[in-house]
């Protein structure tokens, strides 16, 4: 059986294109006598002549019509495989979809974005924020590929994986007197209208944790469902409160002071997928930002003992 290689395709379309191998090779970038030397083996290999030589020109021979028309289709093939995998790589045509929690949401998934957003320029990205209780719906029904949480996802048909660990902060208006501290314990909280999330929420669980460390009880004086309103909440001058450094992460937050807690704690971010699901190369890409994101932000690149302002 006679054989002919896509190297060959190649050469032959240029010399049929151009007329002449010095025309060839500088489409191709190569030498005239390579091009010349491999144009007569692809002829003595398939016995067929594929080229009339006239006054220096190459002129496709009426007996190879049938072999030049199923190069130009395989050429074009070739193109249309490169223009596929060329549109891969920039994500076009391509949709990205996963979840977050709202406290990685609000300042950690934009960043991680804009990173995915500058390696995939034509990506459609869908971002769906969720609670805990949504997830497994979410995940086993394939509506997205990942889901990235402050809590474990406790499902058989779900794997979870550790992403980052980052820590508890105190937030409190700027104005507020406690702010003069550099640092400040759960102890220095229980006089203060304490804003928080229900302790029955895998959250607010851990929200609560410091405090139940040091056998304290606290009372909140306004419950908020999301890191968000709790933020809000307190950055209006309702209160003050426990949080997750993740969840005020950005650089300036005007109205806002973070204080570092004396008593240690800790929250740990999750990416969740369903079990036996291959992650598209796009979703793991995503997943890796998220990572980066996520330690920059543990690794404090704020000073939480300045008070952010315009």
């Amino acid at each position: 059986m006679r054989e002919i290689t896509l190297r060959q395709v190649e050469v032959i379309r240029a010399v049929m294109m151009r007329g002449t191998i010095s025309g060839a090779a500088e489409q191709l970038n190569v030498s005239a006598p390579g091009i010349s030397r491999l144009v007569k083996h692809t002829e003595e290999s398939l016995g067929i002549r594929l080229f009339e030589r006239r006054a220096g020109r190459f002129i496709p021979s009426v007996e190879a019509g049938p072999v030049f028309a199923q190069i130009s289709t395989v050429y074009k093939d070739v193109e249309n495989l490169q223009i596929a995998i060329d549109s891969l790589e920039k994500g076009q045509d391509v949709r990205l979809a996963f979840a977050s929690a709202p406290s990685v949401a609000q300042f950690i998934a934009a960043r991680a974005m804009r990173n995915i957003r500058q390696r995939y320029p034509d990506l459609f990205i869908d971002l769906n924020i969720l609670k805990i209780e949504e997830t497994v719906d979410y995940l086993l029904l394939e509506r997205g590929e990942f889901v990235i949480m402050s809590s474990l996802v406790e499902n058989a048909g779900v794997e979870n994986e550790l992403l980052a660990q980052g820590q508890l902060v105190v937030i409190m208006p700027e104005d507020h007197p406690l702010a003069i501290r550099d640092t400040l314990s759960v102890h220095d909280l229980v006089g203060e209208p304490l804003i928080g999330v229900d302790p029955a929420d895998p959250y607010g669980a851990k929200l609560i944790e410091p405090f139940l460390a040091q056998g304290l009880s606290p009372v909140h004086s306004i419950r908020g469902r999301f890191a968000q309103t709790v933020v809000s909440l307190v950055r209006h001058g309702l209160g003050v409160a426990l949080i997750d450094a993740f969840s005020v992460a950005e650089v300036y937050m005007p109205g806002l002071v973070r204080r570092p807690l004396v008593e240690p704690s800790s929250i740990s971010t999750y990416v969740a997928h369903k079990k036996g699901r291959a992650l598209s190369g796009f979703a793991e890409y995503a997943i890796q930002q998220f990572r980066k994101e996520l330690d920059l932000s543990a690794g404090g690149h704020f000073d939480p003992a300045t008070p952010p302002r315009d």
